[in-house]
């Protein structure tokens, strides 16, 4: 079946979210019109938005626009599948509902390993290292099968990014399961602590800054031992998502002129 591009102009006042929302009525619809919308990406700068799909046609693929939510392409192209794919890579499908974007937008994750200090002096240089490594590894792991891209490390923790808020909060909830574990069988464990927001951080030399990583380092360094702790925003995004939050009210963090509202998340029946 032959595969077409679409661009949609003039989406500026459209969130990303909305943008995610836009998908899923298309995936409801496109069946009956023998349509299979396979990928989507929204440049928020620009306000365009753009779609691939498989369809028999030009007008069908106009037709599930049409009746999932009137947001219609200012143009409908034939591509090669090979030429897409050379450019863009592997044709990948967004998680319905999530926002997929082309913008700076992320979901920021911190980890602290608790009391490292305090563990050196405990343990020595030698025996601190062994922990830190133990740590990188278990985040590198859980970074790997979680889509993570893992920004700087810390000395004794990690900051890393996620396009997709949810499979952030997965990776936080696999964490600390790997270091639940790994105490289990080691005589020397550790507790790390772990903090998520989510926005759009400014980008420069392959490192992110602004507010949302502000928020994610500040709410960590408010969580307690083998804890999860995200910002409003992570926990809204995730709302439908099967993930138990618990509101923790609201907090003051350095640096903010407002108390912050955080909430942790619900892993284990022993955290």
């Amino acid at each position: 079946m032959p595969l077409f591009m679409d661009r949609h102009e003039a989406l500026e006042e459209l969130t990303p979210f909305d943008i995610a929302a836009a998908h899923m009525r298309d995936l409801e619809v496109q069946d009956r019109y023998g349509v299979d919308y396979i990928t989507y990406w929204f440049d928020h700068k620009s306000g365009a938005g753009f779609c691939i799909a498989e369809a028999p046609s030009v007008e069908a693929v106009e037709a599930v626009h049409r009746e999932a939510h009137g947001n219609t392409a200012s143009r409908v192209i034939e591509v090669d599948r090979g030429t897409v794919e050379a450019f863009l890579g592997h044709l990948d499908r967004p998680t319905p509902g999530e926002p997929y974007v082309a913008t700076a937008f992320r979901a920021i994750l911190f980890t602290d390993i608790v009391a490292s200090t305090e563990l050196t002096q405990r343990l020595g240089d030698t025996g601190a290292m062994q922990v830190i490594r133990a740590h990188d590894a278990i985040v590198g792991e859980a970074l790997l099968h979680g889509g993570g891209r893992r920004v700087k490390h810390l000395g004794d923790g990690v900051m890393a990014s996620f396009v997709s808020v949810s499979r952030a909060v997965e990776t936080a909830i696999t964490i600390q399961r790997a270091v639940e574990a790994y105490n289990r069988n080691h005589t020397e464990g550790f507790n790390v602590r772990v903090a998520l927001s989510a926005g759009e951080p400014v980008t420069e030399n392959d490192d992110l800054f602004g507010a949302a990583v502000q928020l994610a380092a500040r709410v960590c360094s408010t969580c307690m031992a083998g804890r999860i702790l995200v910002s409003s925003a992570v926990r809204e995004l995730c709302l439908g998502k099967g993930f138990q939050f618990d509101d923790k009210g609201l907090v003051e963090l350095k640096g903010f002129d407002e108390p912050m509202r955080v909430y942790e998340v619900t892993w284990s029946v022993t955290s």
